[in-house]
């Protein structure tokens, strides 16, 4: 009688099972039919995108300007610098050839050229006039704006007196708010904010 193994015959045809298995055939890494989904180029891409997208959107948050809310008092405190001039309330005085009108200069400011934060003090016509003339001398580098012109009928009539207002008070905040005569004039803060200015100290 024949030996055998006892484990069963190596010969193809005595394999109970069938035909022997053919040998496996290489596939390629990158191939369609791979069961992995992270090796597929679908998945590849749509990673690739993923990561780009993250590296252009992270410089923009990073560079996000600080959201956080304003105190009370930035949002309600005066500017770094502030400068309001009102030429407002006129009166008429004296009868006759003595009639007058002056004018009240309401100055409200934190720049430092100006002694008080707010002032208020009483100017009549001439006293613009003289108040001019001395800037112009004061500031040959500046342009002085010309004052509204002289009236010599109806000159205490409501529309007139209204009219010279509105004309000082223009030609009042050319001036006051000009940075060179803020810095270089010495009239400019007394005749706004000094109630003794005199204009023939000047």
């Amino acid at each position: 009688m024949a030996s055998s193994d006892q484990y069963g015959s190596t010969d193809p045809q005595d394999d109970p099972f069938g035909s022997p298995a053919l040998p496996k055939s290489p596939t390629s890494p990158t191939s369609p039919t791979s069961s992995d989904p992270n090796k597929s180029p679908t998945a590849a891409s749509a990673a690739a995108a993923a990561a780009a997208a993250a590296r252009l959107h992270r410089p923009i948050m990073q560079s996000m300007p600080d959201t956080r809310q304003q105190s009370f008092d930035e949002i309600y405190g005066p500017p770094e610098n502030f400068l309001e001039i009102e030429v407002r309330n006129p009166r008429t005085h004296g009868i006759g050839r003595h009639m007058y009108t002056d004018y009240e200069i309401l100055c409200r400011t934190n720049i430092p050229a100006f002694k008080l934060r707010q002032s208020s003090v009483r100017r009549r016509y001439s006293d613009f006039e003289y108040f001019r003339d001395i800037l112009e001398r004061e500031s040959a580098r500046v342009t002085i704006p010309p004052l509204p012109g002289k009236v010599f009928t109806n000159r205490f009539s409501d529309d007139v007196i209204e009219g010279r207002r509105s004309g000082l008070e223009k030609f009042l905040k050319i001036v006051v708010g000009h940075p060179l005569l803020q810095t270089g004039s010495k009239v400019l803060a007394a005749f706004v904010q000094d109630p003794s200015w005199d204009r023939n100290a000047w």
